[in-house]
């Protein structure tokens, strides 16, 4: 019986019988290994999206802006609707990696690194529509305080929109910063199973001289922990300053102060719903159903229920205001927003925002992978509406009635925005293919209180067994054979051969490429002292090696041992 107590409420966070190599292998398999049919699938529906969307921005620059369904009254429209939503849908990625990270959630670790990505990519396609809305981004450098013949030429430091510059650009930076630190240990373990020089020497400048050592891992640690503190604020201020851009006009259904918080909530809600979509999609494409699990999913759909519930409650807030102050204004462009011409938006809005979450209150539907599917694309779109029901809504019909007019996106706008989209799963892909989607040694730390592999090694042998047999016995140095893996020994020298010290001689089988003094001891340890039982290995005798071992699981395979065994010994 275990010598611990199992909480019987807390369900493992990895399912599957997965040890520490089983975690390296199926991390590395998606960057090592060639992409499956699912991947090509949505790549080629991504990439088709994205030509579409460069094409109308060439003939959006070439043309003019006024190729937009833009027109005097609603002259933000459809560009700045989309990058408030961009921008939204960025603000999950840093809450999920620094908040989760300060209060030490365990369970962000197998989906803050999507999370992470997500940020730098959604808010890399939010810059893009204020660059185009530029009309000429070629001169975009005119914003910057440049000397001329009337002295230097300075940005309205008055404005929210330059507010939004420097509050986006720093979100991005810290964000960007936080993302590749916390990729560094996984670029490292992809560099030291890489079998080309090429590939390792990429890695190698990738992971920044990433080494293993205690004294990388505390730097680590601490860095993650600043960053995290710097990042946190950001999650808060962002968006904050996003809505100032509204609520600090004077627009009916603009100025307000319920803005801030409400435009807060309402980005953690279209994040989350976002990731959770990214989730569903990578733990299929991916082969990650093990790690990115149904609880997961479900600890994603609670935030989105909270999170849908607040914006609910904000929406129900605005109404209230609008009728107590008794500004006619501010009650008609309430009443214009739910019964106008643009009514189809507004319950398009309430529905996908806030009854569509209230489902998951029902455990058996938030822990559905199908309907958290489909409830994470009704709350993306729901979100959408949001941004466009506030801009359009309250631009189309101002204080003077003359000059209330419809806004109709034109092919353009709609080619642009869907380019976008195509762009973010595009970069997503590609990340997915060239960088590891799961913090495989943030994964690892949790283990052995979550995997099913370690309860049974605890239930069979107790607290004190050592995974791959490195043990901890005072005063050891040399790394030791688990007493669990005699039996796979034994197996392997019945296959290689023993070595008979009286009449056979040891190799240097530190000669064979990948093998190290450490390896070489291990070997030892095994019974393996020869090229002669080199030689002998197959894939079966590789994969037996890799698990009594542990050491850079697959490299064996991959650098012929057996190959160059064989040439040595006839040498």
């Amino acid at each position: 019986m275990a010598s611990h107590y199992e909480a019987p409420i807390r369900r493992p966070l990895v399912t599957g019988d997965k040890s520490y190599h089983d975690v390296t292998v199926d991390v590395a398999a998606p960057v090592e290994g060639k992409a499956n049919r699912s991947w090509w699938i949505v790549f080629t529906i991504s990439l088709v999206a994205l030509l579409w969307g460069i094409g109308c921005i060439i003939y959006t620059i070439s043309t003019g802006i006024g190729v937009w369904g833009l027109n005097k009254t609603v002259n933000w429209a459809w560009d700045i609707t989309n990058f408030v939503w961009w921008v939204g849908i960025g603000h999950a990625g840093t809450l999920i990696s620094a908040v989760l990270l300060l209060f030490r959630q365990k369970w962000r670790m197998a989906v803050n690194r999507s999370a992470e990505a997500m940020t730098i990519f959604s808010v890399i396609q939010a810059g893009l529509f204020p660059i185009i809305h530029m009309g000429r981004p070629w001169l975009a450098y005119w914003v910057l305080p440049i000397p001329n013949q009337f002295g230097s030429l300075w940005v309205n430091f008055n404005s929210p929109l330059l507010w939004d510059v420097f509050a986006i650009s720093t979100y991005l930076s810290v964000s960007l910063v936080f993302w590749w630190t916390g990729l560094l240990p996984d670029l490292a373990m992809i560099r030291d199973r890489a079998v080309t020089p090429f590939t390792k020497k990429v890695y190698s400048i990738l992971s920044f001289g990433w080494s293993g050592r205690a004294k990388d891992w505390q730097r680590f640690e601490e860095v993650s922990l600043v960053l995290a503190g710097l990042a946190t604020p950001l999650v808060l201020s962002v968006h904050t300053i996003v809505s100032f851009d509204f609520a600090t006009s004077v627009i009916p259904g603009w100025h307000t102060t319920i803005f801030p918080p409400y435009f807060v909530a309402g980005a953690v809600f279209s994040g989350f719903a976002m990731v959770n979509t990214l989730l569903i999609i990578m733990r299929k494409v991916s082969n990650l159903e093990n790690y990115i699990t149904i609880q997961h999913i479900e600890l994603m759909n609670i935030v989105i229920m909270i999170t849908g519930s607040i914006v609910g409650v904000a929406y129900i807030t605005e109404l209230f205001i609008a009728w107590y102050s008794g500004v006619e204004y501010e009650q008609y462009a309430f009443l214009n927003r739910a019964t106008g011409p643009y009514w189809w938006a507004y319950w398009a809005m309430m529905t996908c925002n806030v009854f569509s979450p209230q489902f998951m209150w029902f455990p058996k539907l938030r822990r559905s992978i199908m309907f958290s599917f489909f409830i994470s694309i009704v709350v993306n779109i729901g979100m959408w509406f949001e941004r466009f029901v506030i801009i359009v809504t309250s631009l189309h019909r101002d204080y003077l009635p003359s000059s209330w007019t419809m806004f109709s996106p034109t092919f353009v706008d709609i080619g642009i925005f869907i380019g976008t989209v195509g762009f973010f799963f595009v970069l997503f892909l590609l990340f997915a293919r060239g960088f590891p989607v799961i913090a495989q040694a943030e994964v690892k730390s949790i283990l052995k209180s979550s995997g099913s592999y370690y309860k049974k090694l605890r239930a069979n042998q107790g607290d004190d067994v050592k995974h791959y047999g490195v043990s901890s016995s005072a005063g050891s140095t040399q790394p030791q054979i688990a007493p669990s893996d005699d039996e796979k020994a034994n197996r392997l020298l019945q296959k290689l051969g023993t070595f008979d010290p009286d009449t056979q001689t040891a190799d240097d089988l530190k000669r064979i490429s990948g093998v190290g003094p450490v390896m070489e001891q291990k070997l030892h340890q095994l019974g393996i002292f020869t090229f002669e039982q080199v030689s002998r290995m197959t894939d079966a005798e590789y994969d037996l090696l890799d698990s009594i071992t542990g050491e850079f699981p697959g490299r064996a395979k991959r650098d012929d041992w057996a190959g160059q065994a064989e040439n040595l010994k006839n040498s």
